[in-house]
């Protein structure tokens, strides 16, 4: 007697279910996001975030009414300079990336541990709205006492390493 997996029947409903099923996934969407964030220092009271988050759809379908959510930022640590935490878009293509970025001044010295940014869209196929994350960002260590640099400390190290004694 055969085996049931052993049935050509059998075998080609499962294959059938594998290729439907690959299928299906291959045609959704698949957002990734990456946010980073930067330190400018302006005095020595003073420093600069630059935050950028760039969503990238790396699925096979547009996705509809993304919005960018950012509010990791508490308003008693940071001033908003120029541009906002939050920002919708109306479509994003399949493939297609979208950018955003904004400016805040810190207004105390601290180590800051920010979080992810959160993505919502919608997929024609579902009902509710999906969500995706941006990676988090690196700690920051806001107004940190850095040793002052002395560029002709620098260039006299790099002279004195091509000497060979």
């Amino acid at each position: 007697m055969e085996t049931v997996i052993g049935n050509p029947f059998i075998k080609a409903l499962i294959f059938l279910f594998l290729v439907s099923a690959t299928t299906a996934a291959g045609d959704a969407p698949f957002i990734i996001s990456h946010k980073k964030a930067s330190l400018t220092r302006l005095n020595s009271c003073a420093e600069r975030v630059s935050v950028s988050i760039d969503i990238y759809n790396q699925g096979f379908s547009t996705v509809y009414d993304v919005s960018l959510v950012d509010d990791s930022w508490p308003k008693d640590l940071f001033d908003i300079i120029s541009g906002n935490t939050s920002k919708s878009w109306e479509r994003l293509d399949a493939g297609g990336i979208l950018s955003h970025s904004f400016e805040l001044d810190a207004k105390r010295q601290g180590m800051f541990h920010g979080a992810p940014a959160v993505i919502t869209y919608r997929v024609p196929t579902k009902v509710s709205l999906q969500e995706a994350y941006s990676t988090p960002i690196l700690p920051l260590d806001i107004l940190a006492e850095r040793p002052t640099e002395n560029k002709l400390d620098w260039a006299k190290v790099m002279n004195d390493s091509f000497y060979i004694c």
